[in-house]
């Protein structure tokens, strides 16, 4: 292995079984897991340096909590990729298309919908970060 350094992603979820998922598949993935499980946990972390990327639940304590952070997230940085993870569409119907958004209300650069496969996520996460990705 070299040393250097793992990315850093900031990851907010409600849901403890999903969370723990989540944290053992990205670091399995080598990246470094900043874990919160609300909106009001992780709006202190989202400091400049922090972190390199973010996967975000949309619905938490608010119905728009996700939506809420990725705005904050994209004001400190609108370089750092964020990926909105939500069960909207299987619970209300409701289905969030960033492709046909318009007026770019949604502020992430991707939205991946429940049931969340983590090849999806590790996909979108590669694409997201390989830009700034140095594989010396």
């Amino acid at each position: 292995m070299t040393d250097k350094k793992k990315i850093k992603i900031l990851v907010v979820e409600d849901d403890p079984d999903m969370m723990d998922q989540m944290k053992i598949y990205l670091e399995s993935e080598n990246y470094e897991v900043i874990a919160a499980c609300n909106q009001k946990e992780a709006e202190p972390l989202i400091q400049p340096g922090g972190f390199q990327a973010a996967v975000l639940d949309l619905m938490m304590e608010n119905p728009d909590s996700g939506f809420v952070l990725s705005h904050k997230i994209k004001k400190l940085d609108a370089k750092i990729p964020v990926v909105i993870v939500t069960s909207v569409t299987k619970e209300t119907g409701f289905y969030f298309d960033k492709a046909h958004d318009p007026k770019a209300w949604i502020k992430a650069d991707a939205i991946i919908h429940k049931e969340l496969r983590f090849e999806q996520l590790k996909a979108e996460l590669k694409r997201l970060l390989g830009a700034g990705e140095s594989h010396a």
